[in-house]
């Protein structure tokens, strides 16, 4: 029997909007899809072949907009970025852990 780990995307919370999201998804690792169209300088090409995008020195993903907390490519970003559903259980789940961890949130 396979366990089902994955949150419930199903039910999202209210309370997370683009006016207090503190951006935790774009420190997780995006793998590229092949239909994604992202510049060059935005990419990790690895050796296995799997791109990914580029974190910054700071953890964030290389398209974030520091002053904003807002993508800087939103119309253009990744497939797997469309499907993150704000204030769904992955978001929620990843909020959870950086809070837990005390990762700062806010760039200074």
């Amino acid at each position: 029997m396979a366990l089902n780990i994955h949150p419930d995307d199903s039910k999202l919370d209210p309370t997370v909007s683009c006016s207090n999201c503190e951006a935790v998804c774009c420190r997780l690792t995006v793998v590229l899809d092949a239909s994604d169209q992202i510049s060059d300088e935005l990419v990790v090409h690895g050796a296995n072949g799997v791109d990914v995008m580029a974190h910054a020195a700071d953890g964030w993903c290389i398209a974030l907009d520091r002053t904003t907390m807002g993508c800087s490519i939103y119309a253009q970003r990744p497939r797997v970025c469309r499907r993150f559903a704000m204030g769904g259980g992955y978001c929620r789940l990843e909020r959870q852990k950086f809070s837990d961890a005390r990762i700062p949130l806010r760039v200074a």
